[in-house]
């Protein structure tokens, strides 16, 4: 029987490899076979792969090592699909966590599926179920959305229809967005709804924070933060709360604040969402 990491058979078809989000030592025994055995290997970041493959003992020697990722997936697509036609054995890995999440090899794989190649997982390390783990909110139904897009107005949509979603909401951000992402969660799905913001998960500096969406940006206001981070959202909770409360609450506030401030801080006492009391707002202002 081989020992772990030495060359082995290794049946044809696309093999996608789970890689460490941090630890070295989180990657499975079975990866590190298919990455000793495969004829091609493939990777989102070549140096990085190749560092784990150094780290771990198993050298690339003469295998063909190449960088398959958003920008050059067009021309690196046909050739890696023309050595699964040839009957070879392909290794494709993430720079970091589980294929295909956040991960240019969806296309990869829909290609391989296409032309009728064997396509395996090999599981492993994932950012999203690692942050759900530690963050103390419901497991048993959760939306992993990605990345918010960055430009204001798309973004503000983005997060308005992600409000009444009724499942734990996964979201990945940059640490250089964090703290207006925060802000804008408060103001869209409730600053009292349950969140935590996961940063450096494996690594030596993990930080996994809790508490409302509200105290974390209150926290991260003024915090100048580095590495990956994950964003885990309570669902939302539904409010048994009678159309007319909410008009007068609305009536209310539209006496001293703007629609959208009203709708904020209704919204917000409430438990609602703010983008159903907003319209609600709106079609109080038309009406006088």
């Amino acid at each position: 029987m081989a020992k772990t990491g030495e060359k082995q058979a290794l049946a044809p078809g696309l093999y996608f490899v789970a890689t460490p989000i941090g630890a070295a030592r989180d990657i499975t025994l079975r990866a590190l076979d298919i990455l000793a055995s495969a004829d091609v290997l493939a990777a989102e970041d070549t140096r990085t792969l190749r560092h784990l493959m150094e780290i771990h003992g198993i050298a690339p020697g003469d295998r063909p090592l190449l960088a398959y990722h958003d920008h050059n997936g067009e021309k690196m697509r046909p050739r890696l699909i023309a050595a699964l036609a040839a009957g070879k054995s392909v290794a494709y890995a993430s720079e970091a966590g589980t294929p295909l999440v956040a991960d240019p090899g969806y296309q990869l794989a829909r290609a391989a599926i296409a032309e009728g190649v064997a396509v395996i997982a090999a599981p492993g390390p994932s950012a999203v179920l690692a942050a759900l783990t530690v963050s103390g909110l419901p497991s048993d139904r959760f939306l992993f959305a990605g990345f918010p897009p960055p430009a204001a107005g798309a973004r503000r949509q983005w997060l308005a229809e992600l409000a009444g979603v009724p499942a734990t909401l996964i979201l990945y951000e940059s640490p250089k967005r964090i703290q207006g992402l925060l802000a804008e969660l408060s103001d869209t799905l409730g600053g009292e709804r349950q969140a935590a913001v996961c940063r450096e998960l494996t690594k030596r500096f993990e930080e996994v924070a809790r508490g409302t969406i509200a105290e974390l940006a209150r926290d991260f206001a003024a915090r100048t933060v580095k590495g990956e981070i994950v964003v885990v959202i309570d669902r939302a909770r539904a409010a048994v709360v009678q159309p007319a409360e909410v008009e007068a609450r609305l009536k209310e506030a539209l006496e001293c604040h703007s629609i959208r401030d009203a709708a904020t801080e209704v919204s917000q006492a409430l438990g609602l969402s703010r983008r159903q009391v907003y319209q609600m707002a709106l079609r109080l202002a038309a009406g006088g």
